[in-house]
This record gives structure tokens, sequence and C-alpha cells, in this order.
């Protein structure tokens, strides 16, 4: 018979005495306060509109009589106003997912009821806050994410652009890898201005490209219409939007990076500040250049990848917090003797990024690389990207919490080390006699 298990359930039997609970909807939230009465514990309901005007009355009031906690719904954005302002107005707020607050099958159903029901979880402590970050990062956030759809939407122009040549039965992507490179941006430009000759638009190659001259003269023979070139130029033009816009992001998080000082590197002297910490005897690196040191992660990878954890790493009390709530790691669902693994949604911008620094390490000759290697020999490409992007979050978790940390590979040859060469030698013996064959081993000089 197995031991029982003793678990420490303080944090749920936690009362809080004053508390209120927000049901938020998009014209207006259903408010619950409730606090200590003459008979017993009471609760007031009552509707505020979901304008800045009104909920800093709210949080005003919900300052003076005293409330310690106040707990939104994430429903969509709009629980974004009542967040703000009520922290803003010095309340201590947390937001929870609706599932755990929605489960209860045979309660009833309406607005009033469910605020009430929000408070009660409240005070009781049963209910665990999503993260939402500081100001800083939040705007930081708002910079990176949009950078992250204009990216996309330039990547869809040219999957046009492509889809468009095709149709007037050009070729060129067959020729050439992609369509971002300078030779076939100047054969597309030539011919919206009207040129058709193939030889002609083949000698505009560059590069290693010259060389497919002649695998460039079949593929740009075809078909190509004014109304092909008219759709074209307006593709150009959007790319080019993109381009200049995704330039302005990318300033202006380079300067919310530099603004917030959690980032900020020390140099020899205990100096900080926007510029400290660049020298190769600095104490402690800018946050953005610690993460950079990791294969695979460049800078912009870097300050998006900050903007959805943020640098406070106490709110993650381990790695594997952080990796659970990226959804990097399986979701375990165990009832009786069955355990089953679900998938967990995570956070889906974060994961993005950390599958794009997986992909720029699995090709480089580090540690990261050659475990990518191994895990894609036997279970494929897809499980060891996940693999790989889960490590790399756990080597960012440890550097934002110790801002003296530094990255250092462990090499390439690292499992190599950890291979007990005996035992593996005696393996080989024994397969190769269980075949017939007598073995000798001789060491080498």
């Amino acid at each position: 018979m197995s031991k029982p298990q003793v678990i420490d359930d303080v944090e749920h039997e936690r009362v809080w005495d004053i508390v209120a609970a927000v049901d938020v909807a998009k014209k207006e939230g259903m408010v619950c306060l409730r606090r200590p009465g003459p008979e017993g514990r009471q609760a007031k309901v009552w509707p505020v509109p979901a304008t800045v005007n009104a909920v800093a009355v709210l949080g005003a009031e919900l300052a003076d009589a005293g409330v310690q906690l106040v707990t939104l719904e994430s429903t969509s954005d709009y629980w974004r106003i009542w967040y703000y302002v009520l922290e803003a107005a010095g309340l201590a707020v947390q937001l929870v997912a609706a599932t755990q607050v929605k489960q209860v099958s045979g309660r009833p159903k309406t607005d009033k009821l469910d605020a009430m029901w929000l408070a009660r979880l409240t005070e009781k402590g049963l209910l665990r806050p999503s993260f939402v970050p500081p100001a800083e990062i939040r705007a930081l956030r708002q910079y990176t994410r949009a950078r992250t759809h204009l990216v996309q939407d330039r990547t869809r122009c040219f999957q046009r652009m492509e889809k468009l040549l095709e149709d007037a039965l050009i070729k060129v992507s067959s020729v050439a890898s992609k369509l971002t490179t300078a030779s076939a941006q100047d054969m597309i430009a030539a011919l919206i201005e009207g040129e058709r000759d193939p030889q002609v638009l083949a000698g505009l190659a560059r590069g290693r490209m010259k060389a497919k001259h002649t695998a460039l003269v079949q593929a740009l023979t075809g078909m190509f219409a004014d109304h092909h070139a008219a759709i074209a130029q307006i593709l150009l033009d959007q790319i080019a939007f993109c381009d200049t816009a995704i330039a302005r992001l990318t300033a202006a998080i380079e300067d919310a990076i530099d603004a917030i000082p959690a980032a900020w590197g020390a140099d020899p002297g205990g100096n900080t500040g926007a510029g400290a910490g660049t020298g190769p005897d600095a104490p402690a690196l800018p946050a953005i250049m610690r993460l950079e040191e990791i294969p695979g992660v460049s800078a912009e990878l870097a300050c998006s990848i900050i903007a959805e954890t943020g640098l406070d790493m106490t709110r993650f009390p381990t790695a594997g917090h952080l990796v659970s709530w990226a959804g990097l790691c399986p979701r375990t669902l165990q009832s009786g003797p069955r355990t089953r693994h679900g998938k967990g949604q995570g956070n889906t911008y974060l994961r993005g990024y950390l599958g794009q620094a997986a992909t720029g390490a699995a090709g480089t000759a580090t540690f990261l690389g050659e475990r990518h290697a191994r895990i894609a020999r036997r279970r494929g490409g897809g499980i060891a990207q996940v693999a790989v992007a889960r490590s790399i979050l756990v080597i960012i978790w440890h550097l934002l919490a110790d801002r003296g940390a530094r990255f250092a590979d462990l090499g390439p040859g690292h499992y190599e080390t950890k291979i007990n060469h005996n035992r593996k030698a005696r393996s080989h013996v024994r397969q190769l006699e269980s075949l017939g064959y007598t073995v000798t081993l001789t060491q080498p000089a």
C-alpha cells in the first residue's frame, strides 16, 4: 500500500474579507461587491457602463470600500478597460479564464449570478489568475505583435505574387528559390514595365542566378498580360508599405526596450542605463544581448520573446511553469489508472517565436543543433522542433531570472561525453557473438 500524499493547500484555504468581481461584456459589466454585513456576508450587485469615466468612478468606490481583490473574467478584449482603469486606481486586479468559472453544470446562467459566483470564488482564493504583464511590457507587446502581423501580410503578398505569375505562365519561382531575391524582384519590375523578351529578362539575373540563364529563359516565357502587370504593381506597393511599416515598428521596439530599466545591463563600475553593459567585461549584459547568445535567437526574436514573457521571472516560479504557460508541454489528464495527455493552448505568439528560434538553431554546430538532429532521426522534425523550442525557453528563463547569467553552449559533442564506451563495446560484442562471430578487441596505439 502506498503512503498517503500530503499536499499543502494553504493558498486555497485563504479567505479575502472584501472582494469584488466583474462579469465583463462589451457595453457594460455586472459588478458584485462582497463584504461582511451585520448578519453575515452581503453581496451588492449593480451594472456599470464600460467607459473610462464610469470605470474610474467604480475604482474610487471600490477603493473607498476597502476591496482587497477584484476579479475579471477574460471575455475577448472587453476586459482591458476594466483591468487598466482599476489597476490605475490602485486596486489589486486579477484576470481569470472563463473555463475556470463555468464548469459547474446545472448552475443558472445570468450576468448577475455570474458576478456573484465570481465574487464567491474570489473570496475563497479558488481562482488561478492569468498572467498580465506590466504596462511597459504591454506597450512593447503591441509593437511586436503588430510587426508580426505585418511580416505575415508581407509574406501573403509574395504568395499572391507567385500565384499571379503562375496564372501568367511565368515559372520564375521554380528557378529562383524565393521571389524576395534581388534577381526575381528585377525581373518582376521589368515585366511590369512592359518587357516580355525572355532573353532580356533572364539577363537581369545577379550572382549565382547567372549560371541558370537557360532555365530562366524557359521559365520567363509565358503570357504576362497588362492586367497581370497592374495587379503585380499593386502587390509590390503593398510589400513596400509593409517594409516601411516594419522598419518604423522595429525602431519603436528598440526605443521601448531602451526605456525599460529591467532590460538594462551594468558596467564594471556598477553604472546602469540604456547603453550600459555592452563591454566585454560587463558583469551584466542587457537582456537582448543575453538572449542573442542563444543559437537561433536574433535581436528581433529576443524583443518579441520578452514582449510575451516579460522580464520578471518571479511570475513563473520555475522554468517548467513558463514552459507550461507557453503550451510547450503536454497536458496531463489522469483519472483512476488511466492517464492521458492533452494539448494545452498556451501563448501562440510565444510558441511561434520559439519555433523560429528552434528552426534557426537546427542548422548550427551547437548542442541545440545536435539535439534537434538526434530527436529528428527518431521522432521526426516536428517533435524535434518543439523539443528544441522548449530547451530554448528553459534557457531564456534562467537568463532572465539572473541578470549576471550568460549562455554557455555545451557543444555538439555533449552527448558523446555521456556515453559509457566500455558498455557500448560490450553490447556490440554480444551482438556479434550472437551471430556466430568470435570477436577480439585491440586497443589503438
